[in-house]
């Protein structure tokens, strides 16, 4: 894209009590990709064109008010630690609702949704947010189809994301969209972040979807396994590094995490390959990233969880896109 070419304008909608991650971290992205393609304009906006303070504490300076504010490429709803009927008021309503009138795409981050919802553009549609909103979400708009694990969901050219870092992910997607994967790769390494988190893939890693270790002892050894789970773990060598006997190291494991030692190294490599393949990374990086060896093998580990083949598998994550709720499938797949 040359420099001569008109800028896409982001608008980011801010208000009194807004998360600051929530929109500080897209906003970051879009202003990174401009040193890989210039072409983005990031314009704070407000419903009357007021400084706002955010949910630090901080006071930010917006550009102006909504309804002054023009035509977008693309507006950004983010979210709050406040409840909804605090956020949602009038005024931030009816700055939501021009501007969706008034732009190409919108987005929301976190419970962001919830505007967007209490708009009823979210009626029949698919739509995430974070984890510990989303039943709210669902019983407050039966009309959402909610998808409670998903990092972000695009249906049509309305896209919603989990809370924090997912906007990131899901900003990385619209840089994509934009201008291609090299640029949203570059993105992502100015950032240091991964690129990118598929939108399907489930807002937990494979560590934090199974029961919590309650030891220090059991925590020690799981730390030890995701820390590098392509080292080739046994439970000679967990158990030698908790200095207990392999007895006991396998009840404490069947206690706490209802898995053998060899069965949870098992299944946090299945998710760290699941997550490679996701990445975009090839079958065959995603098997020697986490610990298969090669291909094969880790071909023979989709087979038998999933039934198909890490190939098809990607395949299929890829082209449902972020419409998918593959990665909330996946996750009990593997539990």
């Amino acid at each position: 894209m040359s420099t001569d070419s008109p800028r896409r304008r982001i608008g980011i909608l801010v208000f009194d009590g807004v998360k600051m991650f929530d929109f500080a971290g897209p906003a970051e992205v879009f202003v990174e990709a401009n040193q890989a393609a210039p072409g983005y304009e990031v314009v704070l906006i407000s419903a009357d064109g007021a400084s706002v303070q955010t949910s630090i504490g901080a006071r930010i300076e917006v550009s102006g008010a909504a309804t002054q504010a023009g035509r977008f490429d693309t507006i950004v709803i983010p979210g709050s630690e406040l409840p909804p009927a605090k956020f949602l008021t009038p005024e931030v309503l009816a700055a939501a609702r021009h501007l969706s009138w008034n732009t190409r795409r919108l987005a929301s981050v976190c419970s962001g949704a919830f505007v967007l919802a209490e708009l009823g553009l979210l009626d029949g549609r698919r739509a995430t947010t974070h984890w510990k909103f989303a039943a709210d979400l669902g019983r407050r708009y039966p009309a959402v189809a909610v998808e409670p694990d998903a990092i972000f969901v695009r249906d049509g050219n309305l896209y919603s994301s989990a809370g924090v870092a997912a906007g990131v992910d899901l900003a990385l997607a619209l840089v994509e969209e934009d201008f291609g994967a090299d640029v949203a790769r570059r993105v992502a390494q100015l950032m240091v972040v991964y690129m990118q988190r598929g939108g399907g893939q489930s807002q937990f890693s494979a560590s934090l979807t199974g029961p919590v270790p309650r030891s220090p002892l059991v925590r020690k050894v799981v730390d030890l396994i995701c820390a590098d789970p392509a080292f080739p773990h046994t439970v000679q060598t967990l158990a030698a590094h908790a200095q207990v006997s392999v007895r006991h190291l396998t009840r404490l494991f069947r206690t706490e995490l209802e898995h053998s030692p060899a069965e949870y190294v098992a299944f946090i490599r299945f998710g760290v390959a699941r997550d490679m393949l996701h990445a975009g990374r090839s079958v065959t990086d995603a098997a020697m990233i986490a610990g298969y060896g090669n291909s094969e093998a880790l071909r023979r580990a989709f087979m038998t969880r999933l039934g198909i083949s890490p190939r098809k598998y990607q395949q299929r994550f890829r082209s449902t896109g972020s419409a998918s709720g593959i990665g909330t499938q996946v996750a009990a797949a593997v539990s």
